[in-house]
């Protein structure tokens, strides 16, 4: 007797639930990641018979809203757990990260789908925006620890803002793709309707949205009297209220939601800053998005075994393996030039761009709002880039970051000993 696909996949679930508690304890030391883990899992799963294939491209309205909620949820954990207060020294690498190495990504990704994959011009700038944006959900393992934690070196730190920032930021070429797609890649008045309202109005509701919700919940929840303070609950599911606010209102507005949920998440961290409550509500955001998370990777690893590669090409692969181990380490490096940081540390943040979940949502919101006749090729790089990324990057990290962190406190070490500063960012 044949146990229920349902039944079956309840008892999956459950096992799910249990690996995203236990399997970050056990994997902590080993060249090994919970995204990992759990797309084997899927694939194994999925691979049952009787079970429904998941393969986003015939969901993709079902894909862009399940990947929608867990980037939204990341954003406001990564906002929530930066300790370092937002400024222009401070935040340079950001800065240069965001201005100089993602345009260049999205270039020179767009090329090797135009000259490599034979794209459209549409679909290869899809292809690039797509994939440019460093990840705020799989990117975890190289992102800081949670609020007061101290886990903020340069790295890390560097990593999570790009992250906040960026997946707001590749909309604007998403939206730019869709337009080539629906008018030609001849500049006319399009082109001008989208550098106005896609790029300079949509980034700046987002950012204007993003604080006044920051400030004003920020208000209410850590300066109202104490006897009303809102902070006083403890409720950390508050985050997902705030999440969603943010985005609902921004989204209303015609602004870019993920810009503003970042935006939300550092304004209202701005707020008491050393306020405990912080690490309630950024507790809550991130065990509700490693949850999704790994929902979302279970179901990836089921669309690997269901056939989301079979339409790659040799020439996809290359393409996919190009950008991981040369256009984005290289354009990240070219936007590191002239930062005083060790070699070490300027290579593992042009490396450590990972992409995942971020990129399967830009995908599904482009194919939902145009057609875009490459679509099963995109979906099937975009799956092995996100495969590769998952695999190559949790193999390396555990060890590149431990490696690091030895060379890092070897420094300070120095330094503290001949009686120079302690921190290499002071």
């Amino acid at each position: 007797m044949f146990t229920e696909p349902y039944i079956l996949l309840l008892a999956c679930l459950g096992v799910t639930i249990l690996a995203v508690a236990w399997l970050p304890l056990l994997l902590r030391d080993l060249p090994l990641s919970l995204p990992m883990a759990c797309v084997a899992f899927g694939f194994l799963m999925f691979s049952l018979p009787d079970i429904d294939e998941p393969l986003p491209f015939r969901y993709p309205e079902v894909t862009e809203r399940l990947t929608e909620l867990v980037v939204l949820i990341a954003l406001m954990g990564a906002g929530l757990k930066l300790d370092r207060p937002i400024g222009w020294r401070r935040w340079r690498i950001t800065w240069r990260l965001l201005a100089i190495t993602m345009p260049l990504s999205i270039l020179g990704i767009a090329v090797l789908g135009w000259g490599i994959l034979g794209l459209s011009v549409a679909a290869a700038v899809l292809l690039g925006a797509v994939l440019a944006p460093t990840d705020p959900v799989l990117a975890a393992d190289v992102q800081v620890g949670p609020p007061h934690s101290g886990e903020e070196d340069e790295i890390r730190f560097s990593l999570t803002s790009e992250a906040g920032l960026n997946d707001g930021l590749a909309f604007p070429f998403t939206n730019l793709a869709i337009a080539i797609a629906i008018h030609g890649a001849l500049p006319g008045k399009w082109t001008a309707e989208w550098l106005v309202y896609d790029v300079l109005w949509k980034c700046g509701v987002g950012v204007g949205v993003g604080l006044l919700v920051g400030y004003v919940l920020g208000f209410l929840v850590f300066r109202l009297p104490t006897h009303s303070r809102l902070a006083r609950t403890g409720d950390g599911f508050v985050a997902l209220g705030i999440t969603l606010l943010s985005y609902g209102l921004t989204e209303i507005v015609h602004g870019y939601g993920f810009l503003a949920v970042f935006v939300t998440a550092l304004a209202l961290r701005h707020q008491e800053r050393q306020h405990a409550y912080h690490d309630k509500l950024h507790d809550f955001a991130e065990q509700t998005e490693r949850l999704l998370m790994m929902v979302l990777l279970v179901l990836f690893g089921g669309a690997l075994a269901s056939g989301l590669l079979a339409p790659l090409t040799w020439n996809a692969a290359i393409a996919g393996l190009l950008f991981l181990i040369l256009v984005r380490p290289l354009t990240g490096m070219i936007g590191l030039i002239g930062i005083r940081a060790p070699i070490e540390e300027r290579l593992a943040i042009s490396f450590f761009g990972i992409r995942g979940i971020g990129s399967f949502y830009y995908l599904a919101f482009a194919v939902n709002q145009a057609e875009f006749s490459d679509a099963q090729i995109l979906w099937a790089t975009i799956g092995f880039v996100v495969l590769i990324s998952i695999f190559v990057h949790g193999i390396s990290v555990t060890p590149a970051m431990t490696y690091c962190d030895h060379c890092r406190n070897r420094r300070q070490g120095a330094r503290l000993r001949s009686g120079g500063k302690l921190d290499d960012n002071a």
